[in-house]
């Protein structure tokens, strides 16, 4: 795995800029307020307007960089995926071997299920608010999907898991149990229940 830059991983973007930041541009301040909103409110309570309005660009600005709000809807995934992506990617290059890297991705995954601003999964969310999986947004939540579940496919095996597709499709299912639990119920005793899985599979 490659990362394109040297930075290290990065974290959730900000919800605004710092008073003595400067001003980013506007198509930037849509992305940061998308990527705030979407994900603590849900993708279809949250409208045009107000991405507008709090964003601070005209009407005139947001369609021209955008076109429709579903465009959003996809690029504010694809900053999702780019997150996740780098922060893995980071992972992998600061850790030797499979099963140190899988179990620092774990760590970093029980640590961030137990925030007080963890909502979810923010592609299981968005996914249950597009009913068609033929439409983008669901094309592209399986795309993030099958990229997971291959880069578990590799750390498993670089580990010397003897059915690697079978324990990252497993590891996969406990991720999504977890982020459900934690957020609906109990954090600590989801990251538990996801080290514990992540145990029995690492132990194979």
């Amino acid at each position: 795995m490659t990362v394109d830059s040297p930075q290290p991983a990065v974290q959730r973007l900000p919800g605004r800029p710092r008073a003595d930041s400067p001003v980013p541009g506007a198509r930037a301040r849509v992305l940061t307020t998308a990527d705030r909103l979407f994900y603590d409110e849900g993708v279809r309570v949250v409208g045009v307007d107000r991405l507008i309005a709090e964003s601070s660009v005209t009407k005139a600005t947001f369609y021209k960089h955008f076109g429709a709000k579903d465009t959003l809807v996809l690029e504010y995934l694809a900053g999702r995926h780019d997150l996740e992506a780098t922060e893995l990617a980071a992972l992998v290059e600061a850790h030797d071997g499979g099963r140190a890297t899988l179990e620092a991705y774990l760590d970093a995954v029980v640590t961030r299920v137990q925030t007080v601003s963890f909502r979810g999964s923010a592609f299981a969310n968005a996914a249950s608010e597009f009913s068609d999986p033929t439409h983008p947004v669901r094309v592209s939540i399986a795309e993030h999907r099958e990229w997971l579940t291959g880069e578990m496919v590799s750390l498993f095996k670089a580990a010397g898991h003897p059915l690697p597709g079978d324990a990252a499709d497993d590891l996969v299912l406990a991720l999504d149990g977890a982020q459900v639990g934690a957020y609906a119920g109990d954090a600590i005793a989801a990251a538990a229940s996801l080290r514990r899985t992540a145990e029995r599979l690492l132990a194979a």
